[in-house]
């Protein structure tokens, strides 16, 4: 048996097992540790501290009071999940967090046992979670506990809602955990409402109205049809006493809180008492994110993910260089706020993300016409084309992994009426550390084939603002602009704005041998590959197509009537974007031209830095350049010569 006498606790946990054999009284002592122990990595590994301080106390009662990974936690976004990480069994990994070939940042199933299910994107841990409550049930395993870990802001997902719907008329015995470190749900009034949170998470009060209810069933004077009332009766002689409302009081959910959820041992009684409760039920706790650490509990956003910092004085390693070029999202709120000022109707619509994507700007600039409508992308983009049907002009900014849980809308709300609205499409493309769940590089092939769409994307931040002001000119229909995060190109970023006509491309570089079409600032790659290949005697053309619909097709034609090999090169998945699009008109228009595509493969990319991600998908300038030498030596064989054939 191991040993727990050492002052070091944290270091003899290698999976939960040993933590349950702890006494309770020692529980405090790990939640100190597992938090110093993520403070300690994550000043000089940079990730998401806030959320994972926040919920130290919650992890370490999930996994003392029940038998994981037996029993199933769903956590809902990873954020929140690094302690998680590190008592299952990944603590001497944890460094490796969010690097190439390291741990990930958020629970997946592949790597980890304990890992119930993949949580990259917010709100779906209820509908998992109840699914997986569901199918134990139907395989027979009564004894399976299955748990859902929410955050406040998730709960503002309508997939949230859905699931608390189902949750509610389905039979499963699901347990919800609310981690609400923001939002006020409930008010908490003090000693009544601490008395009958006592009361009815007891074993003792639930025995008794679980006595009552199964013998007034036995007796015929109640049955499951009417078991809803009962516990919406409940709840709301619970709201009564205690003169508090919540959402949850309409749905057939049991609801026990608000509660300490940084009082470890309260959390382990409590989680004893309502975990072999019958029927779905959800445990309000009220937590700090970054608690533990002054400087993340006194700005929460900043210290979201602060990058390196010194654990010692709490101050950020931020280091600022003039000279260098402005980060995209810095640039599209900037220019926002100028052409807020020019028109009235110009107003900025983001699902919980204005500091994310600087419409923090237009915020302060004009607070009435920036909407933050939480996480909710769904809402935000239908949102925006009921502002455009009135006349408004919105910029709806979306991450651009996030724009799929907005597709449908993107079509129905959006497409089919020519609203006239921008979606601006941040973090396009490989985003690195932060990994699959995040990468947007599905937008291009998704968007291509829905009709009305104008799809751009800028070379530099002198192309997004004239994007921006060009969608702003544009009264036929939506426009989308996608583009990645990180910093641009120039220093000098701020340029009098024009319009770039929509469905024309340009030609960046002359040349006789290959010919190479981008799309984006993965065309600055490019630049930089050429200039390596045409040291060597390689002339190679460069087009940056800009828009990839309307296609250039005056471009096309020429590339078609003048090379025999064409690259394509995108920072999206090679399967359905740009060198599709090119592939498409080159084969409808009879020309015979060789094409070689260039993109994200067909598979889920890892995390990374950017450029390791670049250089594992062929994408940086040494590996395009790779391919330029490798298209330019089949150009000298006879079998490549196929418009003579």
């Amino acid at each position: 048996m191991t040993d727990f006498t050492e002052s070091k606790l944290l270091d003899q946990i290698q999976c939960p097992d040993d933590l349950r054999r702890l006494p309770a009284e020692r529980l405090r002592q790990v939640c100190s540790e597992l938090r110093q122990y993520i403070i300690d990595v994550l000043s000089e590994n940079p990730g998401h501290l806030g959320a994972s301080l926040g919920t130290v106390e919650l992890t370490v009662a999930l996994h003392y009071v029940f038998h994981t990974p037996y029993d199933r936690v769903v956590w809902d976004v990873g954020h929140q999940a690094y302690g998680h990480k590190i008592l299952t069994g990944r603590k001497e990994r944890f460094h490796t967090l969010r690097k190439l070939g390291g741990i990930s940042g958020f629970p997946n199933p592949a790597e980890s046992a304990y890992d119930a299910f993949i949580a990259g994107h917010a709100s779906n841990s209820i509908s998992a979670a109840l699914g997986l409550s569901v199918a134990s049930a139907l395989k027979g395993e009564t004894d399976r506990h299955v748990i859902a870990v929410i955050g406040d802001g998730a709960m503002t997902g309508g997939l949230a809602f859905e699931g608390l719907n189902n949750a509610s008329s389905n039979p499963n015995n699901l347990l919800i955990i609310l981690n609400d470190n923001n939002m006020a749900i409930d008010h908490n009034v003090g000693g009544l409402s601490q008395y009958l949170v006592d009361i009815t998470t007891s074993q003792a009060y639930n025995k008794m109205r679980y006595d009552v209810y199964r013998g007034l069933k036995r007796i015929n004077l109640i049955d499951n049809d009417r078991r809803e009332n009962i516990l919406r009766f409940n709840n709301s002689l619970k709201a009564l006493l205690t003169q508090q409302h919540n959402l949850f009081e309409g749905f057939s959910i049991r609801y026990f809180g608000p509660v300490d959820g940084h009082d470890v041992n309260y959390l382990v009684r409590v989680l004893n008492d309502i975990k072999n409760l019958q029927g779905p039920k959800l445990l309000h706790i009220k937590t700090k994110k970054g608690k533990g650490f002054r400087p993340a509990e006194e700005s929460a956003t900043e210290w979201h993910a602060p990058g390196r910092f010194n654990k010692e004085t709490g101050e950020r390693i931020v280091v600022h260089n003039l000279d260098e070029p402005q980060l995209y999202q810095d640039v599209f709120g900037h220019t926002l706020v100028e052409l807020a000022e020019r028109d009235k109707r110009v107003v900025g619509i983001t699902p919980a993300m204005p500091t994310g994507c600087s419409m923090t700007f237009l915020m302060k600039a004009f607070p009435e016409r920036a909407f933050d409508v939480g996480i909710a992308e769904g809402h935000a983009v239908t949102y925006s084309a009921g502002l455009a049907r009135e006349g408004m002009i919105p910029f709806c900014n979306v991450y651009s992994s996030f724009m799929q849980r907005a597709y449908d809308m993107v079509i129905h709300d959006v497409a089919l009426q020519k609203a006239r609205m921008i979606l601006c499409l941040d973090r396009a493309g490989l985003v690195g550390e932060d990994g699959a769940t995040h990468h947007g590089v599905f937008d291009l092939a998704y968007l291509r084939p829905i009709p009305n769409l104008v799809i751009s994307s800028p070379l530099n931040e002198w192309d997004l603002r004239d994007l921006m002001y060009t969608g702003y000119q544009y009264a036929d229909g939506p426009f989308v602009i996608r583009y990645p995060r990180g910093k641009g190109e120039k220093k000098d970023w701020r340029n009098e704005m024009r319009v770039l006509p929509v469905g024309r491309g340009r030609k960046l570089r002359e040349g006789d041998d290959l010919a190479v079409l981008s799309i984006g600032p993965i065309g600055n790659e490019v630049m930089k590959a050429i200039d390596m290949v045409e040291a060597e005697g390689i002339s190679v053309a460069h087009y940056d197509m800009i828009y990839l619909k309307p296609i250039d097709e005056t471009i096309l034609e020429e590339v078609g009537k003048r090379f025999k090999r064409v690259i394509t090169v995108e920072n999206g998945v090679i399967k359905g974007g740009l060198g599709s699009a090119v592939l498409e008109y080159l084969s409808d228009h009879d020309h015979a031209t060789r094409v070689r595509r260039i993109g994200v493969p067909d598979t889920f990319v890892e995390h990374g830095s950017i450029p390791e991600l670049y250089h594992l998908c062929g994408m940086d300038a040494a590996s395009v350049a790779e391919v330029l030498h490798s298209e330019y030596e089949k150009l000298n064989t006879k079998t490549d010569d196929i418009k003579d054939l």
